[in-house]
């Protein structure tokens, strides 16, 4: 794999790593297997067949302009459901569109929501597939052309996935692209981004655009043509300077997130191993002792950010993601399979996914964090405590409460689980 490949694999590895902070409530039974069904309801194959012909010998950026552009043309057409069933089966016959699949999704989300309309209709055609890329997308468009950004047009943009029967993880996709776009609109000036995020009522809602935010300014140094098209006619950004703003510091390998006011720092941490990975050549061992350096509290969140990032690195190979958690400070090596379980639940939004692997673990404090982070998107992914229990149930039975802990189907928090969670030691308070 190329060093451009692989740094674009770290950065759209999924920063879902929010541990607890999702929403409690009732809600539609199975929303995801709804949207699958609608999804692969358009025959894909001659467009497979189409594309993979004028683009696949391609190589590099030109190969990624010509699916990019053609995927764009189906969603700008309306075709949005077409486009993302195309995606799908072009990764079957080209390992580079799994690579890059977030990227392409993102823009195909872009290109349907650029004529403007109900965002939750566009939602509706888009899927949960290539890390949910597509709902992002459709966010960045939503506000790159709005003419004014206030608490009205920030808190509107995902008012139809709120409610008690609304469904948790499409108004996840929302905030966190609420986020990416943001960002892109004030022309990746992080402060001000994020400042339009606090205008979001509720902690999880901010949270979640503060992770968007903190991920579309590592992605913007990445890639910036690749994922952002052109500027031009951006109306958000229009007459506005360009943005001052220093995204990354090479001789601060905690930047931004060393710069940000306290309440963001989980938000930044969450991200900071991409930042990292990105400025020392993919150096995973290198890149945990950079997070051994980071506040005492944050250290446990930089090493979920390092799992997640390591899921993309290890293409979601089990034992090669094991082996590079390993490389990291044991006390902190359960966090590293805590980012790491969850990015692959992420990938497809499959409970599934994430046990299996937590079964392939051996220490103790490893699989109590494993169960639990799978538990968290399970809680993110059904909204009602018995769909839950459910997914959860497929656990070992040693573990099973610590996955229905983290699903926030039980409350106790499993005495094992939380003599490794702990209190924070008065040394690590006063950093």
């Amino acid at each position: 794999m190329s060093s451009t490949k692989t740094r674009i694999s770290w950065a759209f590895a999924l920063i879902v790593v929010i541990a607890g902070a999702y929403p409690l409530g009732r809600g539609v039974s199975n929303p995801l297997s709804r949207l699958r069904s609608q999804s692969t309801s358009t025959d894909s194959t001659a467009a497979v067949a189409a594309l993979h012909s004028r683009c696949g010998k391609l190589s590099g950026g030109a190969k990624s302009n010509c699916y990019e552009s053609g995927l764009d043309s189906m969603a700008s057409r309306g075709e949005v459901r077409l486009a993302m069933r195309t995606l799908a089966n072009l990764a079957k016959v080209d390992p580079d569109v799994v690579r890059d699949g977030h990227v392409f999704a993102h823009g195909i989300g872009m290109a349907a929501g650029k004529g403007g309309g109900d965002i939750a209709k566009i939602f509706a055609q888009c899927d949960e597939s290539n890390q949910s890329g597509c709902y992002h997308g459709v966010l960045q468009s939503y506000l790159i052309a709005a003419k004014h950004v206030g608490p009205a047009e920030v808190n509107a943009a995902c008012e139809p996935f709120r409610g008690p029967n609304a469904d948790r993880w499409l108004l996840f996709q929302c905030v966190h692209g609420t986020g990416h776009g943001l960002t892109m609109y004030y022309d990746h000036d992080v402060p001000r981004a994020l400042a339009d995020c606090d205008y979001l009522s509720g902690g999880w809602d901010k949270q979640s655009c503060w992770a968007g935010v903190f991920m579309e300014n590592i992605v913007n140094v990445e890639m910036p043509k690749n994922m952002h098209h052109s500027h031009e006619g951006m109306a958000g950004m229009s007459g506005m300077s360009a943005s001052k703003w220093k995204p990354l510091d090479r001789n601060d390998l905690l930047y931004p997130c060393s710069a940000m006011e306290p309440k963001y720092l989980t938000a930044c941490y969450e991200m900071q191993t991409a930042a990292i990975l990105y400025q020392n050549g993919g150096n995973i061992a290198a890149a945990a002792k950079t997070c051994d350096t980071a506040p005492n509290l944050m250290r446990y969140v930089c090493y979920q950010s390092l799992g997640r990032d390591i899921s993309a690195f290890a293409l979601q190979n089990h034992a090669k993601a094991t082996e590079m958690c390993e490389m990291g400070t044991p006390k902190y090596r359960p966090w590293c399979y805590f980012g790491l379980v969850k990015s692959f639940v992420n990938m497809d939004a499959r409970a599934s996914d994430g046990l299996s692997y937590c079964r392939e673990l051996t220490g103790v404090p490893d699989k109590l964090k494993c169960y639990e982070a799978v538990g968290e998107q399970i809680g993110t992914l059904r909204n009602t405590s018995a769909e839950r229990s459910s997914l959860c149930q497929p656990s070992e039975p040693t573990y099973l409460n610590a996955c229905l802990y983290g699903a926030r189907v039980v409350m106790a928090e499993p005495p094992d689980l939380a003599r490794l969670n702990g209190q924070p030691s008065r040394d690590e308070k006063s950093n």
